[in-house]
C-alpha cells in the first residue's frame, strides 16, 4: 500500500472517495488523528487525517449502519482514557475498517514546521560521532519543506443519487 501524498501531482486541495477508517487516535483532549485508506488511481493508499472532535463526530455519523455503535465507543474511550495518545483500531474481522459510503472528503496537504529560523545556526549541520543509517534513511524520505502524509479536512460531501 502506498502513501497518498506520493500519488498527488501537486499540493492543492483535492477530493477522495471510497474511504475506510482503520484507526482513531486521540492525540490529546482537543485533537484526533484518523488513519485511513482509500483507492486513488485504482490503487490502495493510506493516509492520516488530522481533525478536531466535531469533525470526527460528523464522520462517524456517516458510517452507515455502524454510526451509533462507533459514537458510543468513542464516547466511552474518551470518558475512560488515562494516557494520551489513545488508539481505537479497526483492522480485524470482528472490528473491520469503517466504511464511509457515498462520502467524498476534500483534503488539503500539511507541511512540517520549519525547525530553524533564518538567523539561527543550523544545528543539523554539526558533526556527530557515530552514524545511524536507519535515521539517515528516514530523514531522506521526509525532505524539509515537502508535504507529509497527514492531511487536513477541508469539507465533507455526500453523493446524492437520483
Amino acid at each position: 500500500m502506498r502513501r497518498l501524498i506520493d500519488a498527488l501531482a501537486d499540493d492543492t486541495d483535492f477530493f477522495i472517495e471510497q474511504v475506510q477508517l482503520t484507526a482513531i487516535v486521540f492525540d490529546n483532549s482537543d485533537d484526533v488523528t484518523i488513519w485511513a485508506t482509500t483507492f486513488f488511481d485504482q490503487e490502495p493508499h493510506f493516509f492520516h487525517l488530522g481533525l478536531q472532535f466535531q469533525s470526527l463526530d460528523l464522520l462517524l455519523r456517516l458510517a452507515d449502519t455502524r454510526a451509533a455503535a462507533l459514537q458510543e465507543e468513542v464516547a466511552e474511550a474518551l470518558a475512560t482514557v488515562t494516557e494520551w495518545p489513545c488508539l481505537l483500531e479497526y483492522t480485524t474481522e470482528e472490528r473491520p475498517p469503517v466504511q464511509l459510503p457515498n462520502v467524498a472528503l476534500k483534503l488539503s496537504c500539511t507541511y512540517p514546521a520549519d525547525d530553524v529560523l533564518d538567523d539561527e545556526e543550523d544545528e543539523s549541520e554539526t558533526f556527530h560521532i557515530g552514524l545511524d543509517a536507519e535515521k539517515e534513511a528516514e530523514e531522506d524520505e521526509y525532505a524539509p519543506g515537502a508535504p507529509h502524509n497527514i492531511f487536513y479536512l477541508e469539507g465533507v460531501f455526500l453523493r446524492v443519487e437520483p
